[in-house]
């Protein structure tokens, strides 16, 4: 029984001459003639890919980038103490790197538009889930290379790491002047490169291919701890990162459970909210169509936040002014209309955003393309309840769709056309259901 299982997890079956393997491995390590060509312009797809949000084209760029090939060339002449492989494979990275960090660059230098797409979010925010995905699709691509019969994993793996989109997320924050892009982007692609290389380094090794060149047991001793102080350097970070993510994932859950069980089942329209994580202490801003709060109330909700497991934050609610909305009514009712509750709750907003009504058709061409789910649309500025100068003045989006849309990357991308963080959003349809 032993001897099956044995036979059947043995990895020697199926694998290629080792000769033939350092051949293979080296003829890909080179970047020069063609192969810069086809680097280039795999950028250049996944660049358009991330600036036109089509994950399709991103796929497409990695599955013809040949960025894997110095990376696993260096996991390889580590494992085999083929030093001048290593020299080779790490020359040729650093040059496949700088390129792709200025075709990217350019590229969205030069394109008009500089909209953070959802695609191009994802890459900045590198977690432990990354390490675990480079680690073991540089298993799965170390294996491959080893076997008489390839089959088709290379291609997945490159899919599944990912080398490219972080490489040109990089590349648009270096265009952008956005620091903070650069830096999780260049974590990410730098992860994805070191545990390949170490997975391709694991593999070798336990495949026991014969050192090129004769090492005594110090070097390997070096070697080995060198790879264990940079695997600890490259996880703390992101299992940090991932144990934040996880946090404010919990915590945004409980705020969602709080402001159902509080107010929207007590039918209070929200039409503003705000929920920072990262302040201290946290805060919670909220404002209300129609229902006001008195200061008894508000100290009662602040405090009942803990039992919704909320700690060390400041709920606030910005009053509604009655004013404006006084007004409004005594029109429509001079108007006779028979209008209901809800038909007059978003008359009252199309209203208010009226009064400073924003005439910016190419911002709707721009949203309909990239939104085409939402019906309908109209932009405005609004006045903060507590400022009247134009520093209280917010963006008010009011749309309105059926469909289930990704309001954090809308907001994020109107925030930078508009080139303001003060933006508000209101899907009208959840009044008139």
């Amino acid at each position: 029984m032993r001897n099956t299982i044995s036979k059947f997890l043995d990895l020697h079956m199926g694998e290629e001459n080792p000769k033939i393997v350092l051949e293979d491995v080296t003829s890909n390590v080179s970047f020069r003639g063609a192969n810069l060509w086809i680097l280039a312009s795999a950028i250049l797809i996944a660049s358009v890919g991330l600036n036109v949000n089509s994950t399709a084209v991103i796929i497409g760029a990695m599955l013809i980038s040949p960025l894997m090939g110095p990376i696993v060339g260096a996991g390889f002449a580590l494992a085999t103490f083929n030093f001048g492989l290593l020299k080779k494979s790490i020359k040729n990275l650093i040059i496949a790197t700088i390129v792709s960090l200025a075709v990217s660059s350019l590229y969205f230098y030069l394109s008009p538009f500089k909209e953070v797409q959802s695609e191009l979010l994802a890459r900045t925010s590198p977690n432990i889930y990354d390490v675990l995905i480079a680690f073991f699709g540089g298993v799965v691509g170390a294996v491959s290379i080893t076997r008489v019969e390839k089959g088709n994993p290379i291609p997945g793996v490159a899919i599944a790491t990912a080398l490219m989109p972080p490489l040109c997320t990089a590349g648009f924050g270096i265009a952008t002047g956005n620091l903070s892009f650069v830096a999780g982007a260049f974590y990410l692609y730098t992860i994805n490169c070191f545990f390949i290389c170490i997975a391709t380094f694991l593999i070798i090794k336990f495949l026991k291919y014969q050192a090129v060149a004769n090492t005594d047991k110090t070097l390997e001793k070096r070697i080995r701890y060198g790879i264990s102080v940079l695997i600890i350097i490259m996880i703390v970070p992101s299992c940090y990162l991932a144990y934040d993510l996880l946090n404010e994932k919990k915590y945004t859950q409980n705020v969602e459970k709080f402001i159902n069980s509080e107010f929207t089942k007590n039918g209070y329209t929200i039409i503003y909210k705000k929920v920072d994580h990262h302040t201290n202490p946290k805060s919670i801003e909220l404002a209300f169509l129609s229902k006001e709060f008195d200061s008894a109330e508000i100290k009662k909700l602040n405090n009942s936040l803990k039992d919704f497991g909320i700690n060390n934050t400041t709920l606030t609610i910005k009053q509604n002014t009655s004013d404006l909305k006084a007004e409004i009514l005594n029109e429509i009712n001079l108007q006779k209309t028979n209008t209901s509750e809800k038909d007059l709750q978003i008359n009252v907003l199309k209203n208010e955003l009226n009064q400073y009504k924003m005439d910016n058709p190419e911002l709707v061409k721009e949203i309909k393309i990239l939104f085409p789910e939402v019906d309908e649309i109209a932009v405005g500025k609004i006045q903060n309840f507590y400022t009247l100068d134009s520093t209280g003045v917010e963006t008010a989006f009011l749309y309105k769709t059926d469909s289930k849309i990704d309001e954090p990357k809308l907001k994020s991308w109107l925030e930078n056309k508009l080139k303001s963080n003060k933006i508000i959003l209101v899907n009208t349809k959840t009044f008139s259901k």
